[in-house]
């Protein structure tokens, strides 16, 4: 029994490892069968890739392209590489001509204590710039406000203004758009608090025209002149204008040439013509007035004997037109003049005043004929 144990184990200890070993044996052998139909990585060349280099395209591909459209970094890059933005076009051979377009955004509202007038504008000025000319499939270019510091753009300012403010939310609201022929257009909105001298002669039917004047500041005639756009004046209607006690009637301009030390400047102005509404006058001022006059004509028709009576009304009626003279002056001007309110106050203080008059004397005349100077007094015993 023994014997046939030992001769099992003798024999599976020698079918293993044959077993084992084949495999091994046929994968060493298998390639040198046919070399075509296995893989080999090691026979086999890999595939070159293209270096990075040899994507690039050549300098003349790149001309090539730029040729036919060209891009607008280079351009921008090209008007600028000598650009000098402190000389102003034409220096030395001949003056700059800039033309102004104004497009009004809101107009008011009118301070007749302050004398002035807030303006809310979009300021276009036109002018040519022989070192911008390009040549390319770009008609134009529009640059944001972060640009207009990289040009040269002229230094008008707004000679009766008072305080002004451009706006910059999100991003300074300026403009700049550069044509290929040379022609650049600077946009910038702001809003103007602009002096307006008011004449209150005619008060409350008055009517006013107040300017809007600008010129350069240090640019003199010979240098710069400014002229309209065939006096194109955009008036934007969708906004509610800040008018209020005003109507708008129309719009003139004016062009003329000052003379100062600095030099002769060419100065335009913008004439906005209002008219005063009598509506709102009318019933804080004529109605009060006119009804408190009629009132103090009702002594007349109280007896003469109630002076208590008559006394109160007429001293009542002027006391409430001195009242209602100093109400008009409160949000008026200072002015040494007389106005047209002015005069129908004083007319209807003035009936005030002889309404009460009238019963002193009535009163007093009454009195001398009823007890005469000579006459005697009577005594009661």
């Amino acid at each position: 029994m023994l014997a046939k144990v030992l001769l099992i184990l003798l024999g599976t200890s020698v079918i293993l490892p044959s077993r084992i070993e084949g495999p091994h044996v046929e994968s060493e052998k298998a390639p040198s069968a046919s070399d075509g139909d296995v893989y080999d990585p090691k026979s086999q060349a890999p595939e070159e890739k293209p270096s990075s280099e040899e994507i690039k395209p050549t300098a003349t591909d790149t001309q090539d392209r730029l040729g036919k459209m060209p891009t607008a970094t280079f351009i921008l890059d090209s008007l600028f590489n000598n650009y000098d933005y402190k000389l102003r076009p034409g220096i030395g051979e001949k003056p700059t001509v800039v033309t102004v377009e104004i497009s009004v955004n809101t107009l008011g509202p009118i301070s007749i204590l302050d004398m002035e007038y807030s303006i809310d504008i979009t300021f276009c000025q036109t002018w040519y710039d022989e070192r911008l000319r390009y040549d390319g499939s770009f008609e134009s270019f529009v640059l944001n406000g972060n640009m207009v510091s990289q040009l040269w753009v002229p230094d008008t300012f707004f000679r009766n203004s008072k305080r002004t403010h451009e706006h910059s939310m999100t991003m300074p609201n300026q403009m700049v758009r550069i044509h290929k022929d040379g022609k650049v257009l600077y946009t910038i909105r702001m809003t103007i608090d602009v002096g307006c001298s008011l004449h209150m002669l005619k008060f409350p039917m008055d009517s006013h025209s107040c300017p809007l004047s600008f010129s350069s500041f240090s640019y003199p005639e010979n240098e710069i002149i400014y002229k309209w756009d065939n006096f194109t004046l955009e008036i934007n209607g969708n906004n509610s204008w800040k008018l209020f006690q005003f109507d708008f009637i129309g719009v003139t301009n004016t062009t003329e040439t000052i003379a100062t030390i600095a030099g002769d400047f060419v100065v335009l102005t913008l004439f906005f013509n209002v008219s005063r509404r009598f509506g709102f006058v009318a019933f804080q001022n004529y109605v009060p007035s006119s009804v408190t006059t009629m009132i103090s004509w009702i002594s007349f028709w109280i007896k003469r004997d109630s002076a208590p009576a008559r006394t109160s009304l007429g001293i009542t009626s002027v006391l409430t037109m001195t009242t209602l003279g100093t109400f008009s002056r409160k949000n008026f001007p200072r002015v040494s003049y007389v106005t047209a309110l002015d005069f129908y106050i004083a007319i209807c203080f003035v009936f005030c005043f002889c309404a009460l008059m009238e019963f002193a004397v009535l009163n007093f005349l009454t009195y001398n004929r009823a007890n005469p100077r000579g006459s005697p007094k009577l005594r009661h015993v």
